[in-house]
């Protein structure tokens, strides 16, 4: 290794001191850049959600209504879950206080009962303690030695009085915060009353919504050309997608081709469509599977990769779409809410939406497929593991 010149070794801190700027200055550019670009490919999204949407209700105006009835839904749905979190946070600190407020009354008890044997002692010896020591001692020594322990006394009798103080303070200020707490739970119960009263209504509706619906197509006799138009629109979602997405591209040194077999299932439940088969007459086929699920069981994701779709779609429901790189996605439909945004970064096992019945569907599930180049792939395939496992 050469030597550093001593002149260069004495300008390095200088030449630090201007290049950090530089470097945080360049950073932050670039954060700014990136921040940029995901809100130019939201935009891009939601233009194209719009587009959709218009088209659908065209289609079909009860479907537009439906598609409001069950956005409306999630958003109380989401709203009872954070009252819900809410409330358990303030219970949580409720019997933490409660918990403090009994063991700082014990405290001040005993506390309490120290200072008070140390007033009675001072009392029953008089109020003259220190000139009594005086005029017993002759020693000099003895009698600087006893005043020294004097002070020491009384210093501890004012420390066990701030004590006592402070913790009566103390006490008094948990006891206002428990009844802050009491009344926000009871703030929360009145929210949540209201909430679940306006969740029935919009359910009721959903439900006259679906059965007009069905009414329709059963009178039209136009199911299948109903599913068709529902596939052709996913189909033209994804295609437009990966256009907008084209000059954003996710490189991984551990690509999603690599584990093929070996991906986990984004919700336990059990199979009751398969890939491949026959949905209407023998039309039309599965591109991808169900699964039956509890409604509100957590839906993940299968593997790393960006949020490129988290809206509702026509026949889809609450529906969320995750790019992974080199022309694969997966597709996760039928949900209760969705708890990721486009432009959100997903690991294997996040949790991105909850199991439910969205799209028009009458029992709880999730809608599972996986794409490549825009094409479905048999899931089943791909993906082999239980959660858990």
């Amino acid at each position: 290794m050469m030597p550093v010149c001593p002149r260069l070794r004495a300008l390095l801190p200088g030449l630090l001191l201007l290049v950090l700027p530089v470097v945080a200055f360049a950073e932050e550019n670039l954060s700014k850049i990136k921040e940029q670009e995901l809100a130019e490919v939201r935009e891009k999204i939601s233009d194209l959600k719009k587009s959709m949407d218009s088209a659908a209700k065209d289609r079909d105006r009860l479907t537009g209504e439906l598609q409001k009835a069950e956005v409306g839904i999630a958003e109380k749905r989401l709203k009872l879950k954070d009252l819900e979190r809410d409330r358990a946070f303030t219970e949580r600190r409720r019997a933490e206080l409660d918990a403090s407020i009994i063991a700082g009354e014990s405290e001040l008890e005993q506390e309490a009962g120290e200072l008070g044997a140390q007033v009675r002692a001072a009392y029953m010896s008089g109020n003259q303690e220190r000139l009594k020591l005086l005029l017993k001692q002759q020693d000099p020594a003895t009698l600087g030695r006893l005043m020294a322990y004097y002070a020491y006394l009384n210093d501890y009798r004012s420390g066990n009085i701030q004590a006592v103080s402070a913790r009566v303070k103390r006490l008094a200020e948990q006891r206002s915060e428990v009844a802050a707490q009491v009344a926000r739970l009871n703030e929360i119960a009145a929210e949540q009353e209201q909430e679940l009263a306006r969740l029935s209504k919009a359910q009721a509706e959903r439900q006259s919504l679906l059965l007009a619906l069905q009414q329709k197509i059963s009178e039209e006799g136009k199911e299948v050309d109903r599913l068709a138009a529902e596939e052709k629109d996913l189909t033209r979602l994804i295609a437009e997608l990966t256009s907008i997405l084209s000059d954003y591209p996710i490189s991984s040194e551990d690509p999603f081709s690599a584990h093929k077999g070996r991906l986990t299932w984004p919700v336990a439940g059990t199979l009751i469509h398969d890939f491949g088969q026959p949905r209407v007459h023998g039309k039309l086929k599965w591109n991808g599977v169900v699964l039956r699920a509890p409604r509100g069981r957590e839906v993940r994701a299968v593997y790393h990769g960006r949020v490129v779709f988290a809206d509702w779609l026509a026949g889809m429901g609450l529906l969320v779409i995750v790019d992974h790189g080199d022309g694969y996605m997966s597709l996760y439909g039928y949900n209760e809410s969705i708890l990721k945004n486009a432009g959100d970064w997903v690991a294997p096992g996040d949790a991105i939406a909850t199991v439910g019945e969205s799209g028009g569907q009458q029992q709880s599930s999730l809608y599972f497929e996986i794409r490549h180049g825009g094409q479905p792939v048999n899931p089943r395939l791909w993906v082999t593991r239980r959660p858990g496992e």
